[in-house]
């Protein structure tokens, strides 16, 4: 059995922006990749409402990705591959984050991960960046007072920046915008209909990143 560890944020959780609280488990990304995989594969599901990358967030206790990151890993291995899609949170004003600094904290995301010490014991896994859905314009009129219509079109930057941390540490990429979308409702967060599409994009790639390595052997 293959075992994926699937490291975000409130997209990840599955928060529902039409009746609020949380998608149900089989309606999330997560639990939907799950069931296309099928029982060869084992989806760990580890998404946290407000999670960034690098950023410590003085009004949500425990939210810096990196910090967390760690102790996560060595608490799920062995594994076969990571998927990491943070970086929405990085967007909130209070951050002040250019694009730039958008890149340069996925990148210390991927070398703590490559640092992480998995020989002799466990196999190293392969990794997978996902650029987030994109932050929909509107964002400011919502419920989310911490982000700017700034926001909306900064995490236009989220690809390009990921896509080459991607190529320079030798990891996998994908966009998730080009698969699902934020819903018109909170303009952040996705509607099943979304959750399933993503997943459907990354049963596709997990496939594709098995079969070029020989099933999940490094690259």
């Amino acid at each position: 059995m293959k075992h994926i560890l699937c490291y975000g944020d409130s997209n990840t959780f599955g928060t529902d922006p039409v009746r609020g609280g949380r998608h149900p488990y089989e309606v999330r990304w997560t639990g939907v990749l799950q069931r296309l995989l099928g029982g060869n594969y084992r989806v760990i599901e580890e998404g946290c409402g407000g999670r960034t990358t690098v950023f410590e967030d003085q009004l949500s206790y425990g939210r810096n990705g990196l910090k967390t990151l760690v102790p996560c890993i060595a608490s799920h291995n062995p594994l076969d591959l990571i998927i990491i899609m943070l970086g929405t949170n990085d967007l909130k004003k209070r951050f002040q984050a250019t694009p730039w600094d958008l890149g340069k904290a996925m990148e210390r995301i991927v070398d703590e991960i490559n640092n992480f010490p998995f020989e002799p014991v466990y196999p190293r896994p392969e990794l997978l960046i996902v650029s987030p859905v994109l932050i929909r314009e509107g964002i400011s009129r919502g419920i989310y007072g911490c982000f700017t219509e700034e926001a909306a079109s900064m995490s236009r930057c989220f690809a390009a920046e990921y896509e080459a941390v991607s190529k320079a540490k030798n990891c996998w990429f994908l966009d998730a915008a080009k698969a699902a979308r934020a819903s018109e409702e909170d303009r952040l967060h996705m509607t099943a209909e979304e959750h399933g599409k993503l997943a459907e994009a990354l049963a596709q790639k997990v496939l594709e990143i098995s079969q070029a390595g020989g099933g999940f052997s490094v690259h």
